[in-house]
């Protein structure tokens, strides 16, 4: 979904389709074993810190113009609309359900409704320990875990208000909220498109400067290209980085054509401390046009291993002109050390079992309400989120996207579940739920850590109300199958009438970090019928009574860290200790430096070895202890300040004088009150420690000289520079 704001004096929601990805694994073509095209790397355009969100003046709506609703239909992109479909049999439509039960709904509240005056929604939605916060198109609130209003809904622009620029003028939408559990912080986001149908483009994120959703933000505007658009951003959490998936478009005033897709990460450990912050690009249109759709892995649960690649996956359909229908697995490896080094890789494709995503011809008025238009399915790609697991044996991804589960446009969502067990990833399961006569779509899906799954959709026909539903599965039921009956989060009693039909773009459905188990799920719905009175329920589920391996034990483990002290100055490698204990037993000791994961160990004592000396300046360090039941215990923030010496730092240039070659050295860093000068090895003079002097070579012709500065006496030198004549 796309908002403009106002633009010729009106509100414009405007919405496009994205297109698919490369070739399949049996193909030829560009994703073939192919690189993506060289990082891009910027810093953030703009930065701050705010004041807290809840002193913050709320924003009024931005409005429509006489109340009405005005959406821009979106263009379909290439392979979709007239493409012919190879399968009109979906062999993942699962049978019966086992009757094993049903989840249970442990509460839901209301979230926010329309008061922008927009369609669709793009309700986003996440938990933490004590707060849920939601962001639709164009709002944000805050609630406790309860459902009490702590930020009552306001546009999202609030969040940047008096920061500047563009982030805090507009406010155009597509809007991500993830809760990062690692560091127990907020990430929001929405894009904002100053100049439409013109660039520059820009990505506004903000990140807590603590777990308190209502307090301050750290505030970033990041400038992600000049000419084109940075439509449907997805967001996912990882360790070192918070990775982004874009569909690019060219735009004029008439139309929006396809331009290839994009994908970033940007720099979580600065942002997380409100540092200056760098953005990783790749513009893949150069390495295959036909990729789009992507999303970015997002964790939850422990972090994987320190360096792991973040997965990015895309669904092709065989009707759009592949080998079979797939998964395309890419990897988005960043080196925050050197980012020329950063790469974004082809790993391979899965062939899925058949299905059938032209649901409509692709037409935005496709699933039936039991009056008004018919509104959009969105079958032509994923649905957030791509959510990421490590369980240690195994690595897993869930997804999902919308299907025509019996070729004759009856929407049914397939789902899977990859894994990894170190060969790489494969599909473990696949289904698609569709078990009635009714239609589901617009789902999200994920797995606890049980290794149980909720999916989440909205459900409508001719006869049903578009309602929020839920239905899952338990870890080891029989595969390829949603074994519980669904469960319904809120009843629609009204309909959608306005003619675009739109709907979503994407739901979000969360894992509860407090006992990683219990489900939290945010979608549309209708209460009373019109042209957008749309409204959004925020649902928790439990698919059981959430047992752990410590025999039902819920407390968790107490750490701290023992060493280096709080407020201590660091230099060097250092030893950073913590102690932790626990009723049934520490399993193991995650270490964290500025919020990222660092270490484990699992025996006593606990110990990381730092390296300090590239690292100078103030960083946090923390230990998380974990037991046996999969409780997870925190320490308190050390705060630690790494002074290293610099060192003797050096740069040389040369010029000529009548043919004859003269060398200018300047050098910081040096502290004897001379220092040795070396050419090619050979000390040629010892100066008075200025900082810096002219070599007279005194001969005429060419030559390459390099230099040292060394503390006089000592083999304590500086970098090599080299002049050549």
């Amino acid at each position: 979904m796309h908002t403009f704001g106002m633009l010729r004096g009106r509100t414009i929601v405007f919405a496009v389709a994205l297109v698919s990805g490369a070739v399949s694994g049996s193909s030829t073509g560009a994703a073939q074993g192919q690189n993506g095209p060289r990082p891009v790397v910027s810093f953030a355009t703009r930065t701050d810190t705010s004041r807290p969100v809840r002193e913050l003046p709320p924003r009024p709506p931005t409005p429509a113009v006489l109340g009405q609703i005005f959406e821009r239909p979106f263009k379909l992109l290439p392979n979709r609309r007239g493409s012919l479909e190879v399968d009109t049999v979906d062999t993942g439509v699962q049978g019966p359900v086992e009757g094993l039960g049903a989840p249970t709904v442990a509460g839901t509240f209301e979230g926010i409704g329309n008061r922008n005056g927009v369609l669709p929604p793009d309700p986003s939605g996440d938990i933490g320990p004590n707060h849920y916060v939601q962001m639709v198109n164009l709002s944000f609130a805050v609630y406790d875990r309860n459902g009490n209003t702590l930020i009552a809904p306001a546009d999202n622009r609030t969040i940047w208000a008096g920061f500047g620029g563009p982030c805090q003028t507009r406010n155009d939408g597509d809007p991500i909220v993830q809760y990062d559990h690692l560091a127990d912080r907020w990430m929001v986001s929405q894009f904002a498109l100053p100049n439409f149908p013109n660039g520059p483009f820009y990505q506004c994120v903000a990140v807590s400067q603590t777990e308190d959703p209502t307090g301050a933000w750290h505030r970033y505007e990041f400038t992600i290209h000049q000419t084109k658009l940075n439509d449907y951003p997805k967001f996912g959490v990882w360790p070192d980085g918070y990775y982004m998936s874009i569909n690019q478009f060219n735009c004029n005033v008439v139309r929006c054509s396809w331009a290839g897709q994009g994908v970033a990460t940007f720099e979580r450990t600065a942002m997380l401390a409100g540092a200056p912050a760098r953005m990783v690009y790749f513009d893949l249109a150069s390495t295959d046009l036909n990729l789009g759709g992507m999303l970015p892995a997002d964790l939850d649960g422990p972090a994987p291993l320190a360096g792991t690649p973040n997965p990015f996956v895309q669904v092709d359909d065989d009707g759009w002109g592949y080998s079979g229908d797939q998964l395309q697995i890419w990897q988005f490896h960043v080196d925050w050390s050197n980012t020329g080094a950063s790469s974004f890789t082809h790993v391979g494709n899965l062939p899925t079992a058949s299905f059938n995503s032209n649901m409509c011809n692709y037409s935005r008025n496709c699933i039936p309400q039991p009056g008004g238009t018919k509104v959009d399915a969105i079958s032509d790609r994923l649905m957030y989120r791509l959510q990421y697991r490590d369980f240690g044996s195994h690595q897993t991804l869930v997804t999902n996207h919308t299907v025509d589960a019996n070729g004759s446009d009856r929407a049914g969502v397939r789902w899977y579940e990859l894994r990894n067990t170190g060969g790489g990833w494969s599909i473990f399961q696949q289904g698609t739920y569709a078990p009635d006569t009714h239609n589901r779509w617009m789902g999200s899906v994920a797995m606890n850590g049980l290794g149980d799954i909720a999916l989440g959709y909205s459900k409508s026909s001719t006869s049903v109300y578009p309602s929020v539903v839920v239905t899952g599965r338990f870890d080891g039921d029989s595969a390829g199958s949603m074994t519980q009956s669904e469960v319904t989060i809120v009843n629609g009693s009204g309909y959608q009438t306005h003619s675009a039909g739109r709907w979503g773009d994407y739901s979000q459905m969360s894992v509860d970090p407090v006992d990683d188990c219990t489900f939290w799920y945010t979608q549309e719905y209708y209460a009373t019928s019109g042209s957008a009175p749309w409204r959004t329920r925020i649902g928790s589920v439990k698919l059981r009574d959430c047992p752990t391996g410590g025999g039902g034990d819920t407390t968790p483990p107490t750490t701290s860290i023992t060493s280096p002290d709080d407020g201590a100055t660091v230099s060097g490698p250092v030893v950073v200790a913590a102690s932790a204990s626990d009723n049934i037993g520490v399993t193991k000791v995650d270490f964290y430096m500025d919020g990222a994961w660092k270490a484990t160990d699992t025996t006593f004592p606990y110990e990381w070895s730092w390296n300090t000396t590239t690292l100078n300046g103030s960083h946090t360090l923390q230990a998380r202890a974990s037991d046996a039941a999969n409780n997870v215990g925190s320490s308190a923030l050390v705060t630690v300040t790494a002074i290293n010496p610099v060192g003797i730092s050096l740069t040389a240039s040369g010029y000529k004088v009548r043919g004859l070659q003269k060398a200018n050295l300047a050098w910081s860093g040096a502290t004897s009150a001379k220092v040795d000068v070396l050419r090619n090895g050979a000390k040629v003079a010892t100066p008075d420690n200025t900082g810096s002097y002219t070599d007279n070579i005194n001969k005429k012709g060419g030559g390459s000289y390099t230099y040292k500065v060394c503390e006089a006496g000592t083999s304590t030198c500086s970098n090599e520079a080299t002049v050549t004549f």
